[in-house]
């Protein structure tokens, strides 16, 4: 069987989760294996809806296990309530593992995300939830694993230095109240205690479940056009969304990944700051956030809607090596009497078809649109390819051939059986 790298080929928020819920059902292992609790899949099983921030979605199924890896950072009172909120409604948490090696989101990390926010004068349009500064922290070596925690005495010590500088920007920058180490230590390690019956060595076991052909899914957060790299920085993420991170956050070598899934809107949406040339402001932009219900999972913020851009999807295959692509909210497209697509961008007078990493040129750029017929008819009931109409076909085939990447699945609607599968993903890689 195939392992399987699932990422967003889009700014986030295109319906992983769903998609991952869909294969974790086959899939003996599934991990998380970046960001933080800053980003949230809706997986709805039968009556059940469940609102996932740092758990992976295979929750779901007892049998399969989930990590929440290295490349993560944990928020542990976030975690500890998600945990809680998960076992109220009968989830089974005993095959849940968490890396000790993944970085400690602080009380103070979400303190400092806020303040810099409102400091700035262009916003971001961070969640506030601290991730930014606490992958900052790991890469300039103040950070705090949880394995850190392990040690009280040490702990400490290392924490009062910590804070020491934390207030200096607290009080000095930003003009708030200064941290108290103590309370902080004690809040922490009694959060530590609770989790610690899930903290474990996430790389061996994985690396283990690899050795025996173990189904392996790899969950990815946010989008292929947030990465830190290669995303529309600074508008991004603190970490790596793209396949490649899949390796590096969940402590595996590159070659434990047979296949990637990139999953992929019928159209366009984004959230927070930045540019995005195919956003619509008018009514057009209203009514696609409407039906599609584009709202955040984890913030509730409204999403900036616009058509699908060929151009973006066409730097996610790159940059992620997609096999596949998933097409979901197919739906939301029902009543549209015509469907454009973005397939290249005007820049004064030159016409660009590859995505420019240059926000200036990307701020400058008008989309330039193929127009499709649209099929308004309802596609929620189709289970397979046969079961949508021809215009519908039509709008699928021409995506796949603008990105480059044949469609193996479509989603029509928000249930996990409201799925049209092309392909097993799972099969054994030739």
């Amino acid at each position: 069987m195939a392992n399987v790298a699932v990422v967003g080929a889009q700014w986030g928020d295109e319906g992983k989760g769903k998609i991952t819920d869909l294969l974790a059902e086959r899939a003996d292992v599934v991990v998380r294996y970046g960001g933080g609790n800053n980003a949230g899949h809706t997986v709805i099983h039968g009556d059940r809806t469940l609102k996932l921030h740092l758990v992976p979605s295979g929750i779901l199924y007892p049998t399969t296990r989930c990590f929440i890896g290295n490349g993560t950072v944990v928020d542990p009172g976030a975690l500890l309530k998600e945990l809680h909120d998960l076992a109220a409604q009968g989830l089974s948490l005993a095959n849940l593992f968490l890396s000790e090696l993944a970085h400690v989101i602080m009380p103070y990390h979400k303190v400092l995300d806020t303040a810099e926010e409102n400091r700035r004068r262009h916003k971001i349009g961070t969640t506030g939830r601290g991730i930014g500064p606490a992958y900052g922290d790991k890469y300039l070596r103040h950070g705090f694993r949880l394995l850190d925690l392990k040690h009280p005495a040490d702990f400490r010590d290392r924490l009062t230095d910590a804070v020491e500088r934390v207030n200096e920007q607290l009080t000095k920058i930003y003009g708030l109240e200064p941290v108290d180490p103590r309370a902080l230590g004690d809040e922490l390690l009694a959060q530590y205690e609770q989790l610690k019956p899930y903290l474990t060595d996430t790389s061996l076991l994985l690396h283990e479940a690899v050795k025996r052909g173990d189904r392996i899914l790899f969950e990815g957060a946010q989008g292929a056009l947030l990465d830190i790299d290669m995303g529309t920085y600074p508008f991004v993420t603190s970490s790596y969304p793209v396949a490649g991170g899949a390796a590096v956050g969940s402590g595996v070598g590159p070659r434990a990944i047979d296949r990637v899934l990139g999953i992929a809107k019928a159209y366009t949406t984004r959230v927070g700051g930045g540019p995005f040339p195919s956003e619509l402001l008018d009514e057009t932009g209203d009514r696609l956030r409407n039906i599609g219900q584009e709202f955040g999972t984890t913030t509730g913020r409204p999403r900036r809607c616009g058509w699908f851009d060929a151009v973006a999807a066409r730097l996610a295959a790159r940059i992620n090596g997609l096999d596949a692509l998933a097409i979901t909210k197919l739906d939301v497209l029902d009543s549209f009497a015509e469907i454009p697509i973005v397939t290249a961008y005007r820049v004064g007078d030159r016409l660009i078809s590859e995505f420019p990493h240059d926000l200036k040129t990307l701020e400058a750029a008008e989309p330039v649109y193929e127009t499709l017929r649209g099929w308004q008819t309802p596609t929620t009931g189709a289970r397979t390819w046969n079961d949508l109409p021809a215009a519908a076909h039509a709008y699928l085939t021409r995506l796949s051939e603008l990105v480059g990447v044949r469609i193996s699945l479509v989603s029509i609607g928000s249930d996990r059986n409201a799925t049209i599968q092309l392909e097993d993903l799972l099969a054994a890689a030739r």
